[in-house]
């Protein structure tokens, strides 16, 4: 079975051990950042190389940039989970319809929530 190489790379232990410090809105707001990074094609097209080898052309044979998971680096996975603003450096993340998503204020409970992982 064929996988997009650059999202599996996302989700590897590495980024899951960073979100388990984190508050929720912190990993929903890593999450948000990462999904429209994938959607956009800021960073790879493999996202719509999948869709087109699975829903279009069904040859369920991708052609994925690059070939190789060892091949993906990590400064290409963390530019997926970068904040995308006007100091930003990457070329297509100008555009001033796109906001970082930003959650409203919970009231505190009185106690924090610990992962069990």
């Amino acid at each position: 079975m064929s996988f997009e190489v650059s999202n599996l790379q996302l989700s590897l232990p590495t980024k899951i051990r960073e979100g388990r410090t984190q508050t929720v809105g912190e990993c929903l707001r890593r999450e948000y950042r990462m999904v429209c990074h994938v959607m956009r094609g800021d960073f790879s097209r493999d996202f719509f190389e999948g869709c087109r080898a699975i829903l279009l052309d069904r040859d369920r044979n991708p052609k994925w940039m690059p070939p190789r998971l060892e091949e993906v680096h990590d400064e290409v996975v963390e530019k997926y989970f970068s904040k995308v603003d006007e100091k930003n450096i990457f070329p297509k993340v100008d555009d001033p319809e796109w906001e970082d998503l930003d959650l409203p204020p919970r009231r505190s409970h009185g106690r924090r929530l610990v992962p069990k992982l």
